[in-house]
Order: C-alpha cells, then structure tokens, then sequence
C-alpha cells in the first residue's frame, strides 16, 4: 500500500492543483458560497476520516440541545437514499447513513436530516423547522455554505500539518485552509498529553490572531452495551472477543484494548462498511462480537452475541468551557 501511495504522487500533484484553483476561484468570489440567517456550525477535517466528527457533533448537542432548538445535517455518506432524506421513528440505517442513524437513535428529541446538497438541506430545515441552530457534520471542504463558526478536527497521531494530497497523503484540502476555522482542536490526544508537548503542537499549526488551539482525547465507557447491559471491559478478559470495525481509524480502540489486557481477533473492514449476508452468518459462529457503535447501528437485530464500546470526547485544560463560550456567543447572536 506504501509503494502504491509513492507511485501515485504525480497524481496527487494534479489533484493539489485543482484544490488550490478550486479554493482561489472561492476566495476571489468567481465560485458564490452562501451564507444564512441561522447560525450555522461547521465541524470538519482537512485529510479522510478519523479525526472523531460524530462524537464532536454528539459532545454539542449534549452541550445545547436543552437550551437551542438543535438540527443536525450531514451528508449521509454511504447511504442508499438521495437527496433530502429527515429521521423520523421508522427511519433506516440505509436511509440515513450510520453516523447520522447513530445520531438520531441517540437523541431523537434532535432533528437529523440528510442532503449532499448542503444549501438546499439548510433552506429546507429554515422552513421546515426553524432551527436556532445548525451543525454542519463534515462540512469544512464544501465552500458552497459559509458556516457561521468552524471547527476543525486534526487527530493528534496524523495531524494535517504532517499530512499530504490524495492519494499519496490524506488530505483533501490544503493546510492553508485551515486559516477559515474559528477553533481548531487536536483530537485523540494521549490523556497526560503535558503543556511543553501542547505548546510544540501549537507552534506546529501555527494558528492565526483569531484562533485557538484545543485538545482532546477519547474516554471509553467502562459498561458495555449491548444484549447484557451489566457487562463492563474488565469482563472481556474471561471471553473469545472477535472485535469487528468498519471505521477510518480503529487503532486508538485497539491500543484501549490491548492496554486493559484484552486479547481480541479483529476483523477490520473499510468505513462506513455495509455487512454481507455471508459475513453476517460468519460474525454469528463467534462467541462475543465486539465493535464501535458506528458498526453497531448497522450489525443491530442481525447478531446474537453484539457488544459496543460507547466514547466520547473530553477537553484537556477546560476546553469544553472554551468551545461553549465560543459556540454560545455565535448563538446568541443570531437568535
């Protein structure tokens, strides 16, 4: 795979070219981005997958959905639905994409809709519900919306600043980019990530006047869910796990498990995976299925024996209270 990414590098050349003209032809307004009366919250990346987007976006609604009347729009990437697709009680998975289903099932007080065109998906919500706020999930690269506030997600172990171009790096932006994000937040960080470390990240990125730099890491939920609600990790050293993962980067699980001492045989399938029939029957001859609960909202009702890991996203030096004091004065505003 190396070799390959090493070989592609012409092409990721062209393909930079086209980012920059792309960008430049937005910038000098010859391309239109448009912006809307609601405040509009991006949460992005520069490079493919991996930096934690859906636990972010889960982190804010925990944060406002008691006190703003929240909507969710996203793609709805690998779904087998087009156009604008709105969660309702009978909604599928197939509909809506893991990542938003996840989000639905999850708070079904929020409205969650699904529309590749991210213009239409917001004037649609404006009439529809007249949300008083709006989170944009993977929206940093669609210029086509001037977002209120942007927040841009890099994974600590493979920050954009070290990254390069599809198909020889991971980056689908230019780094340059990164100058539109109002926070920019460093995700995955070990937990006792110190200051002097921090400081050389911030140093790193380079952030403007108007920025700030946050860190993060991701807490895994000692319970379990799944068939037997009263399981904990610490139970999973007495099973055969098989852990089975269809997401960008399983390893910060995989190190969590191995750190707890748990032996696990894992499966690991590209992201946003639909699971055949055939690997379905394969998953139910295992003793215990352990997975991410992205992959749980596609594996629920079709496994006997499934178990998820639930995470969320915590702030190092009181960055939640950062980002609520960002995000509330951009609210506020416009309601």
């Amino acid at each position: 795979m190396r070799v390959i990414r090493i070989l592609a590098f012409p092409i990721s050349l062209i393909y930079a070219f086209v980012i920059y003209l792309r960008n430049f032809l937005f910038d000098t307004g010859f391309f239109k981005s448009k912006e809307y009366n609601t405040p509009t919250i991006c949460v992005g990346n520069l490079s493919v997958g991996g930096t934690g987007k859906t636990p972010m976006i889960e982190f804010l609604l925990h944060m406002f959905k008691a006190e703003y009347n929240v909507a969710v729009l996203s793609r709805g990437y690998g779904r087998k639905s087009k156009g604008y697709q709105i969660a309702t009680t009978t909604t599928t998975v197939e509909v809506l994409g893991d990542e938003p289903f996840q989000i639905a099932q999850k708070f079904p007080e929020v409205t969650v809709v699904v529309d590749a065109d991210r213009q239409n998906g917001i004037a649609t919500l404006e009439k529809s519900t007249g949300p008083d706020l709006i989170l944009l999930d993977d929206a940093f690269q669609h210029r086509k919306v001037k977002p209120t506030f942007s927040l841009l997600l890099t994974a600590y172990d493979n920050r954009y600043t070290n990254d390069w171009y599809l198909p020889t790096g991971n980056l689908r932006d230019s780094k340059k980019e990164a100058k539109r994000a109002g926070l920019i937040i460093v995700t995955k960080c070990p937990k006792e990530l110190g200051a002097e470390q921090q400081q050389k990240i911030i140093s790193e990125i380079k952030p403007t006047n108007n920025q700030q730099v946050l860190f993060s890491y991701l807490h895994y939920k000692d319970a379990l869910s799944g068939l037997d609600e009263s399981l904990s990790v610490a139970d999973l050293k007495d099973k055969n796990v098989t852990l089975v993962t269809g997401i960008a980067n399983p390893k910060p699980l995989v190190l969590f498990l191995k750190e707890k001492g748990i032996v696990v045989e894992h499966l690991n399938f590209r992201d946003h995976h639909f699971f055949s029939d055939a690997e379905i029957a394969s998953f139910n001859k295992k003793e215990f299925i352990l997975t991410t609960e992205k992959d749980y909202v596609r594996l629920n009702g079709k496994l006997n024996n499934l178990y998820y890991i639930s995470i969320e996203h915590q702030f190092l030096n009181n960055g939640a209270a950062t980002l609520k004091e960002a995000i509330t004065a951009i609210v506020r505003q416009g309601v």
